[in-house]
């Protein structure tokens, strides 16, 4: 995104997995802590029960030791690579097909909704088997039932079928519709409101953020489903039953319905502290790896 030239997709992907990888060690503790307050049904007391982000923070450090703050990383740290290519390559491929199909020589900020909202269905298919891998690793509930990434994914399969790895593929499309939309619309709103940058600081400084301001938004309109996604996820499918959370909006309206409209925004607080500034720094690190790119290619 740091020039109107793209690079074949193989340098796509590399930037991508390095600004991925780059987020997901400084943002994951954030993710633990908004999963588990997302998968809480209710209200409750005692050790197992968390009031909120600085709550959940004290009471795993405490009671399970720092290191479950990483717990189930792997999974998002193999996922990253494919996930960060995929949206940003998909956005700029998307970008190409639409300005063709619609005769427009420049993006514009409906275009740029559109095109983050196609990338982000793109990037779904990529992520939904690492997404439930990760969710089911990182319940509490699920502490002792899995010694690792390849025994849950194995006890999965196992226990309810292959199929079973792409449980809440239909919400996390919508997830990452809503918040790709809402990132890449609002890059483009805020760039062109913020003074043209002449140095690679104030490149930097317009990336960060433009970066932050649109993963926020994003996380504003997309913690619901979200908070869905990880319901449905953690949710296994048993012979004979149908899941509570099952479909998307129908789920949205079974947690509004059962426990009130803040619960669809549960673990908002450590999300948007994650991913505003995960958001910025994605974009920082993505075009200064594809600026690096381009200096070796010898296209800057």
């Amino acid at each position: 995104m740091s020039s109107d030239k793209p690079l074949p997709f193989i340098y796509q992907f590399g930037a991508g997995a390095v600004a991925g990888v780059s987020e997901i060690l400084v943002m994951y503790p954030l993710d633990v802590v908004k999963t588990r307050v997302q998968l809480q049904q209710g209200k409750g007391v005692g050790e197992e029960f968390y009031n909120g982000m600085m709550d959940c923070f004290r009471k795993i450090i405490k009671n399970e030791g720092p290191s479950r703050l990483y717990r189930g990383i792997a999974a998002p740290i193999m996922m990253e690579a494919p996930k960060r290519a995929t949206k940003f390559a998909a956005n700029e491929s998307w970008g190409k097909f639409y300005r063709n199909l619609f005769g427009i020589a420049k993006m514009d900020q409906k275009l740029s909704i559109l095109t983050g909202a196609s990338a982000g269905a793109t990037e779904a298919f990529v992520v939904v088997p690492f997404e439930l891998v990760k969710i089911r690793m990182q319940d509490r509930a699920s502490a002792g039932k899995y010694s690792g990434i390849i025994d849950c994914v194995t006890k999965t399969i196992k226990a309810e079928g292959p199929l079973a790895l792409y449980n809440g593929l239909e919400s996390t499309l919508w997830r990452h519709i809503l918040w790709n939309s809402g990132y890449f619309g609002c890059i483009y709103q805020v760039k062109a409101q913020l003074p043209q940058a002449d140095a690679k600081s104030q490149q930097i400084r317009n990336d960060l953020i433009s970066g932050s301001i649109g993963g926020t938004i994003g996380t504003v309109l997309n913690t619901p489903m979200d908070v869905v996604k990880s319901r449905i996820q953690n949710s296994p499918k048993i012979a004979g039953s149908i899941p509570k959370y099952n479909w998307a909006w129908p789920a949205l309206g079974t947690v509004f319905r059962e426990e009130g409209f803040g619960a669809l925004y549960k673990g908002f607080v450590p999300k948007v502290l994650r991913l505003g500034p995960g958001g910025g720094i994605l974009l920082v690190v993505f075009t200064g790896v594809m600026d690096f790119f381009r200096k070796m290619r010898g296209e800057a």
